[in-house]
């Protein structure tokens, strides 16, 4: 597909693909290791200029569109897929505030495309994930501020987050229609910092869950109308799946390269393992998937850029790509054989890290209920 991109993808993509081979896989092994946040790579992708890709220039950012950003996804997913992830928060919490911000939030992107500012999002509860609507985080009006009280978890960054984007009820009896969203600098008194769950995979996120007892926030912090939070949500949320389905492709097609150069000097039976015609055959579907990841990625994308609905095409390209990524991720490490359970290979590494994205931003299941009641809107 590279030979259809534009001159600038081209050269971007070369200056991260140069990045990542140089910076990123070699400490790639040493984040899931430390399970540390990676400032200093972090820092790095920001110094790029990459947290703003495919943000409006009027909003500072390079004004690319979706399918660089997730080109440029894809090339650092290759590298860790920890770091892809990384990438994805600025992006994604630029962008939201760029469209629903107010002057106040307006100000503060500088910081998140320059890294001195680093952002996360909570609206994940402990007993509240798929069902958003269910959330117990109230924020209360009190005359110019609100007051939130709630628990939040599996706050990516939440603990060197600088603020937060919270998602909380701020009417009780309204169910999604209720939401609001508010951003919450994390200096705040009663912003409490709680623990950080011990994961499979995708380690030096610096997760956390996060409390709020009794949280006073301007109502100036809000973004976008009140109550209107879950639409404003549901529509970004096309956006980071497509931002999740390219780091899976990112990962399988790191898995896939792994899987040839180790075929091709692993001798059984006095020959290669790739000419095998059992290994011929599993390498043959990663290709093949792979590139029918890559082409549903893009298509959603340019269609989300040229202003198109793509709530079914988001859920094709994230559903599709990360349970094909998860598949092929593992029959890489079958065909590393017992070297593939050793940490000494990456793609004991890639497999833990993959098994995230068929649960980030919408499980699968969530995304098959999408695709579903998108096809009886449009058969109805």
């Amino acid at each position: 597909m590279q030979r259809f991109y534009s001159e600038e993808q081209q050269l971007l993509l070369a200056s991260v693909r140069r990045h990542v081979e140089d910076v990123v896989k070699p400490a790639a092994a040493a984040i899931d290791r430390d399970d540390v946040f990676p400032r200093a790579l972090y820092q790095g992708l920001a110094d790029l200029g990459l947290f703003g890709v495919s943000l409006a220039e009027t909003a500072g950012g390079s004004g690319l569109d979706t399918t660089t950003a997730c080109i440029v996804m894809e090339e650092i997913a290759k590298g860790s897929g920890a770091l892809g992830n990384a990438y994805a928060i600025p992006v994604e919490a630029a962008h939201f505030l760029h469209q629903h911000g107010n002057a106040f939030h307006h100000g503060l992107i500088p910081g998140v495309l320059s890294g001195a500012s680093i952002p996360a999002t909570a609206a994940t509860e402990p007993d509240c994930g798929s069902d958003v609507a269910a959330m117990r985080t109230v924020a209360e009006r009190d005359g110019d501020d609100y007051v939130i009280t709630g628990s939040k978890a599996w706050v990516t960054f939440g603990k060197v987050a600088d603020f937060i984007l919270v998602f909380a009820k701020t009417d009780r009896h309204a169910g999604h229609n209720g939401i609001s969203c508010i951003l919450v600098e994390t200096d705040r008194p009663g912003v409490v910092l709680g623990k950080s769950e011990t994961l499979l995979g995708m380690h030096g996120l610096a997760e956390c869950q996060v409390s709020f007892d009794g949280v006073r926030v301007p109502v100036g912090h809000r973004l976008g109308v009140e109550n209107q939070a879950f639409k404003m949500a549901m529509g970004n949320f096309n956006f980071s799946r497509l931002l999740m389905a390219a780091m899976a492709l990112g990962m399988a097609q790191a898995a896939m390269e792994d899987a040839i150069d180790y075929a091709a000097t692993r001798r059984q039976f006095g020959n290669p393992i790739i000419e095998f015609q059992a290994i011929q055959f599993m390498l043959a579907d990663m290709s093949k998937d792979i590139a029918a990841s890559r082409l549903l990625i893009h298509h959603a994308a340019r269609l989300f850029d040229a202003g198109h609905p793509i709530a079914k095409e988001a859920a094709h390209a994230k559903l599709f790509t990360t349970d094909m990524a998860s598949l092929h991720v593992s029959n890489a490490l079958q065909i590393h054989g017992g070297n593939g359970y050793s940490r000494e290979y990456r793609i004991e590494r890639l497999y833990r890290d993959v098994r995230l994205a068929q649960i980030y931003e919408g499980t699968n299941q969530i995304q098959r209920l999408i695709i579903a009641r998108q096809l009886q809107k449009e058969y109805a």
